[in-house]
């Protein structure tokens, strides 16, 4: 089966930073827009970030323990490519972003090995990108 582009719209209550984030460090191709909301190609998906008043989950996200870390919840994200992520990683790098959880290969030997990062937007939206070398263990358990 053919995967469909998702649409997800976020709030930030910061739309100029939330714009520049989107725009200028992940690169996303900026689509409609008006004053309160704007459209990106977010890897083939469409995200729309809405400006509206901060979330309590903006403000201090809560977290579940896995493979040693603290995974921010909720949080947002793509599936890559081994290459892709590993061109991501660099570019989040180089524009010094500060990351949740750093890029890194977890459940290394095991099913399901995984490269994964995870990043907070300016509005405090977290996202988490990652990457399969064999894809095929996706949804493996």
């Amino acid at each position: 089966m053919a995967l469909a582009p998702f649409h997800l719209a976020i709030p930030v209550y910061d739309l100029a930073a939330a714009r520049h984030f989107y725009g200028e460090v992940f690169g996303c191709a900026e689509g409609r827009s008006s004053e309160h909301w704007v459209d990106f190609d977010f890897f083939g998906h469409q995200l729309v970030i809405h400006e509206a008043p901060k979330m309590a989950y903006q403000e201090s996200a809560a977290s579940n323990p896995v493979d040693g870390h603290d995974v921010p919840v909720p949080h947002f994200g793509v599936v890559l490519g081994w290459a892709d992520w590993e061109a991501l990683a660099e570019r989040l790098r180089s524009r010094e972003t500060t990351f949740v959880i750093e890029p890194y290969v977890r459940f290394k030997g095991q099913v399901g090995e995984q490269a994964t990062m995870f990043l907070l937007d300016p509005c405090g939206n977290a996202l988490e990108f990652k990457a399969f070398k064999d894809m095929s263990q996706l949804f493996a358990k």
